[in-house]
This record gives structure tokens, C-alpha cells and sequence, in this order.
């Protein structure tokens, strides 16, 4: 396939030199200029031709204003991949200017941070025509270990958006069950060898605990230094609370778990350390 790839930061480069031991790829990023991958000098001049393209933006606005490039420029009938974690309404409003084009679009954001993207493990979660999703997989096998197929357009990002929401309040849970079991003298290695297999067992404490020397190794080994940053976390609760909004969903744990982030990242130490670092946060608290 010739591809062209829009936005070659911390997860697009990876992602975009995997892709490119395999197909044609022509990359555009507006200040990154990675090593090894052909580059050109617009979004638009890196869709053109192209029998998809792959954007990885930070946010809906971008993504919108990206979409208007390059919609134009793609060929009839090719598929725009978007990879960025977005809000759904952007990516369906996307989706539907892509037809009037004459285009597919799939909305796929990943799991699987940085070592993912340069591993080529990441797991898609994508929403949008089952055709389009059958032209993209094998990307997606390249790029990753799993994607899934969620529906229609938008529902990619739902999936994203509702698993990191119980990602954000299963990781503060953990938190401050670790501080609290601190306080009643209860030993890390026997609070995770009790709780890793028992009820209370989730991805927060088994794979990413955020107890150091407990556990897989994680970044809670190496100072916290991020996996999968705080900042990022708190962008993804609010898409959470932004989608709950528009669906008059009841999302209680949810916004909780976004105003401890917010706390956290604007007007604590947060930001720049991995989401799993709310545990010596809690550690420095006292009951209030």
C-alpha cells in the first residue's frame, strides 16, 4: 500500500517506521522530522495518492482542522485511519465529512503507550464500515497485537474512552489501598500477593503496579517516569466526562477520578510522571 502518516511524534515515529519496513510510506509532521522515513512539506501533499492515511493527533480541534487538508487531497475510495484519541463527536463528524468526499474513514485509538507503538503490540480499537476496517488490518497486524472491531464510527473512541476510564479509577483505587495498607502495617509484597489473586485483582496491581519492586517491573521501577503520563490520563477522563455529558450518562467514579487528576497534574507534582504516581501522592495525605 502507499500510505501517508500525519503526526510523527512520541507514537506516530514508531508506528509510522514499523509500517514503513512493509509498504510506501510518506509521513508530515509540522515540527517533528524523524529519522528514516520519507517526509514531505504539508498534510495534504502526504494524502495525496495515498490508499490511506494515517493521522495521530493530539486533539478533535487538530484532527477537524487536519480533516479539512486532506480530505480533498485523497484519492476516491481511499481510507482515512485515525489513530489519535479523540472526542467521538469529532471522529464521527470526521467519518461523515470523509463520505462526502468519496472517502471510508476508521476511527482506531490504540492502547499500548510508547514501548507499544515502537513494538509494534498496540491494540486498535476501531470504529467504522466493515469494509474499511477489512483494507486496514493488515496495518493494524504491523502496527500491533490486536484490533477490534467496535461498530460504527465513533464507537472506537467509545471503547477507548470507557477503558481508560476504569483504567483512571481502578489505578487511584490501588493507590490508595497501597497507602492505606502502609499506614496499617500491612507489607507491600504481602498486600499484592494477597490482592493480585484474590477480588480485588485488576490490571492497575497485577501488571502496572504502582508500588515499587512489587510486581512486573513498571514505572513506578524507574522513578515514575511515564509510561502513560498524568497529563494523558486527565485528557482521557475528560473526554470520559465530556461523552457522559452528551449521553446523560451517570458517571460518579468518573468525574471523581478526573477532579483527583486534575488536582494532580494542575496544582501538584503531577505532570510529567506516569499516571501510577498518585501512590506516593497519597502516601504525603492524611485522612480529611
Amino acid at each position: 500500500m502507499k500510505i501517508g502518516f500525519i503526526g510523527l511524534g512520541n507514537m506516530g515515529a514508531p508506528m509510522a517506521a514499523n509500517l514503513a519496513q512493509h509498504h510506501d510510506v510518506t509521513g508530515f509532521d509540522p515540527t517533528a522530522t524523524p529519522d528514516g522515513l520519507t517526509l514531505t512539506d504539508s498534510a495534504a501533499a502526504a494524502a495525496k495518492d495515498a490508499d490511506v492515511v494515517i493521522t495521530m493527533l493530539p486533539d478533535g480541534n487538530i484532527l477537524r482542522n487536519v480533516a479539512d487538508q486532506i480530505h480533498t487531497a485523497m484519492k476516491p475510495g481511499a481510507v482515512h485511519l485515525d489513530c489519535s484519541t479523540v472526542d467521538v463527536q469529532s471522529a464521527r463528524a470526521v467519518a461523515a465529512q470523509a463520505e462526502t468526499h468519496g472517502l471510508h474513514a476508521i476511527d482506531a485509538p490504540v492502547s499500548g503507550g510508547t514501548v507499544g507503538a515502537t513494538n509494534g503490540t498496540l491494540t486498535f480499537m476501531a470504529g467504522g464500515p466493515q469494509a474499511a476496517f477489512d483494507t486496514v488490518k493488515p496495518l493494524f497486524d504491523i502496527m500491533g497485537q490486536k484490533a477490534v472491531h467496535c461498530g460504527a464510527s465513533g464507537n472506537g473512541q467509545a471503547a477507548k474512552i470507557c477503558n481508560n476510564m476504569i483504567l483512571g479509577v481502578t489505578m487511584i483505587a490501588t493507590c490508595e489501598a497501597f497507602a492505606l495498607a502502609d499506614k496499617l502495617g500491612l507489607d507491600r509484597q504481602a498486600m499484592f500477593d494477597v490482592v493480585s489473586t484474590s477480588s480485588g485483582s485488576s490490571w492497575s496491581m497485577n501488571t502496572y503496579c504502582p508500588a515499587p519492586g512489587i510486581g512486573p517491573v513498571s514505572p513506578a521501577d524507574n522513578g515514575y517516569k511515564p509510561g502513560f503520563a498524568a497529563e494523558l490520563m486527565l485528557k482521557d477522563l475528560r473526554l470520559s466526562q465530556i461523552a457522559a455529558a452528551s449521553a446523560d450518562a451517570d458517571t460518579p467514579m468518573g468525574q471523581a477520578a478526573t477532579a483527583l487528576y486534575t488536582q494532580f497534574v494542575e496544582a501538584e507534582d503531577g505532570r510529567g510522571k506516569d499516571f501510577s504516581a498518585m501512590l506516593p501522592r497519597f502516601e504525603k495525605r492524611t485522612h480529611s
